[in-house]
């Protein structure tokens, strides 16, 4: 499959596996979402938070093998900043940029179990999108983050 490399978008349709998710991932299955994190499914909670879900398995691990590792947290945290922006207030982050996140790691996350990421969007701007959230395990609270998201006008 050819792709063109500026073209990649956002896609969310709906996972006949998990009814009332959807499939959420990009485009173009050579970039890092598909090759490291894929398959994430999300949805949106009460209006007002974006639930996206990852399942860990091994390749996720830290050196310990026992725990998912920090790196793919972040990237959890950091994918559902976006995913939340589009879910929730339908607007296009194509293009967008993380300009800041800051996180807190809680506890450690176990592998081959479901690990949630919850965003909520504090305020946003017409440039800029405030956002929050914690991942969480089975009930757990296993890291708190927060992140500033760049939004482009639409061409």
């Amino acid at each position: 499959m050819s792709v063109n490399p500026t073209s990649a978008t956002f896609i969310a349709e709906a996972d006949p596996d998990n009814p009332g998710w959807l499939r959420w991932g990009l485009s173009d299955p050579s970039l890092f979402n598909a090759q490291v994190m894929a398959p994430l499914i999300a949805r949106v909670e009460d209006g007002a938070k974006c639930r996206v879900r990852m399942f860990p398995e091994r390749r996720h691990a830290n050196v310990s093998c026992k725990f998912v590792h920090g790196g793919v947290l972040l990237a959890l945290a950091d994918i559902s900043l976006f995913a939340g922006l589009r879910l929730m207030r339908d607007s296009d982050a194509k293009g967008s940029v993380t300009l800041d996140m800051s996180s807190q790691f809680i506890s450690g996350a176990q592998i081959e179990t479901p690990l949630d990421a919850v965003v909520e969007i504090l305020d946003e701007t017409g440039r800029m999108a405030f956002m929050r959230g914690l991942i969480e395990q089975e009930g757990r609270k296993v890291a708190s983050y927060a992140g500033t998201l760049r939004k482009f006008p639409k061409r």
